[in-house]
């Protein structure tokens, strides 16, 4: 199995270079030559089976030999043994035919959990056989920060620097990443929004020298291999609720496209999916570009659901260079457009592809709240901001034919949010037990200017392997 880049410049490669590098050299994001198939039976198959089961026949396909089975076999329990839930990604049921997909019981509270334990195993993994360092850089809008953050701390092989929208995370987002002491980690609170710090991403991985230099490894969900993990609660909650034999829809809270596009390779498995529903908050470009096809991006809105608060969706690239037959010119011509104009328009004939598979609703502020307290009134759920944005956008669903399950993505505890419950219910949640006393911890993290030097200057400054280079 190899890997190529949407842009169409670089090479292909294997597993392993996709997993340390994140994104292509070119600039683009990978993607697999081809699409494992799973027969209708294999899929059938995985009904009443453990979850690390399921996930290693989905995921082995996409490694070839590149990791032994056995050593893939043992990472999998390991991620997943310190989830509170013996099903890792429980349903539970709402009404008649409308579904929550619970994705927050992992060690952070969030979805990004499911994922990101499994990758920091595998990336610690091919650097200790190569006995090699890398520096690990991400950019956050609340929960992806906390959960590498969680999942690197320690590890010998890596340095972390995660940045972050200063101000507009949650205080308990915040605290999740500024708490940790690891020597390894590095929290920057960036004077912008979430954009600009995964423009800087962006930048430092197309520096050349300073990618060499410090063997830069991309965490987001510009990682091809954090989006072939999601892929697996797709698959486990279809076969819940019947499928392969019934289809299902799925409703997901997202901002930039990641968690979606997992849904989307799902159902290019092989998994019988009916609709996927794209739910955005106030920052709405997806839901504008599905309805005019005039991809253009505005001003970030901070709203109650932070960690959707994006105008840039990365991943929707990758759809795009599907949706156009994998013309990486086209795809390119429209990315030129986006640099320069912070817009582009899709032509008639891909939109309608899209529209063929998706669809999408935003919710304003108002209508969150109002979904948080009809949840807690009409069936006794709490529901955190993000999952309220997917669960109004599920009521706003009509789906033509025969109705499938509706599934909606739980993205968050809402005790991760107990403002925004107690807004709406008048009810404040008791944290749970990985967030209790962590407002009475010792903070650690730095505020950064939105500027390139000054934060790479930052990084370079405490980088392990950058300064072991300069020290030879």
């Amino acid at each position: 199995m190899k890997y190529i880049s949407t842009r169409g410049e670089a090479p292909p490669v294997p597993f392993i270079e996709t997993l340390l590098a994140g994104l292509a050299p070119d600039g683009g994001l990978y993607l697999p030559e081809a699409y494992p198939q799973l027969s209708q039976a294999r899929i059938a198959g995985f009904a009443g089976r453990p979850y690390t089961e399921v996930a290693e026949a989905i995921i082995a396909p996409y490694l070839s030999d590149d990791i032994e089975m056995g050593a893939l076999r043992e990472m999998i329990a390991a991620a997943y043994a310190n989830f509170r839930h013996q099903a890792v990604a429980p349903l539970t049921q709402l009404d008649s035919n409308l579904f929550v997909l619970e994705l927050f019981h992992g060690p952070t509270l969030a979805f990004k959990d499911l994922a990101m334990q499994l990758l920091a195993k595998l990336i610690d993994h091919v650097l200790a056989a190569r006995s090699e360092r890398a520096t690990i850089i991400g950019a956050t809008s609340g929960d992806t920060g906390a959960a590498a953050i969680q999942a690197f701390a320690g590890l010998a092989h890596v340095d972390v620097f995660i940045l972050y929208p200063h101000g507009r995370v949650s205080e308990m987002q915040r605290l999740q990443m500024t708490t940790v002491e690891a020597d390894n980690i590095h929290t920057i609170a960036l004077e912008g929004t979430f954009d600009d710090a995964q423009a800087c991403v962006k930048t430092m991985f197309n520096h050349k020298s300073l990618r060499d230099d410090l063997n830069l490894c991309g965490v987001n969900s510009i990682n091809f291999a954090r989006i072939l993990f999601q892929t697996v609660y797709y698959f486990t909650s279809a076969i819940a609720l019947g499928g392969p034999h019934r289809r299902v829809s799925f409703v997901v809270p997202t901002g930039n496209f990641g968690d979606i596009f997992a849904g989307w390779m799902a159902k290019r498995m092989g998994l019988p999916v009916d609709r996927l529903v794209i739910a955005t908050n106030a920052n709405d470009i997806l839901a504008r570009t599905l309805g005019s096809g005039d991809y253009a991006v505005r001003k970030v809105q901070p709203t109650q659901s932070p960690s959707m608060d994006i105008q840039v969706s990365s991943n929707f690239e990758r759809l795009l260079f599907e949706t156009l037959g994998r013309d990486a010119g086209a795809l390119c011509r429209l990315m030129a457009g986006l640099r320069q104009s912070q817009r582009f328009s899709i032509e008639p004939g891909p939109l309608q592809a899209i529209r063929a598979e998706f669809d999408s609703f935003s919710v304003t502020e108002a209508e969150t709240t109002q979904e948080i307290a009809r949840g807690w009134r009409e069936a006794g759920y709490l529901a955190d901001p993000h999952t309220a944005v997917g669960l109004s956008a599920a009521h706003k669903t009509k789906l033509s034919g025969e109705a499938s399950p509706l599934v909606v993505l739980a993205t968050a505890h809402p005790g991760k949010f107990p403002d925004a419950i107690e807004r709406a219910t008048s009810l404040r949640p008791d944290p749970p037990r990985p967030l209790a006393g962590l407002s009475k911890r010792h903070e650690r993290f730095a505020i950064l200017h939105n500027d390139q030097d000054e934060i790479e200057r930052f990084i370079r400054a405490r980088a392990t392997r950058a300064v072991k280079r300069a020290a030879s």
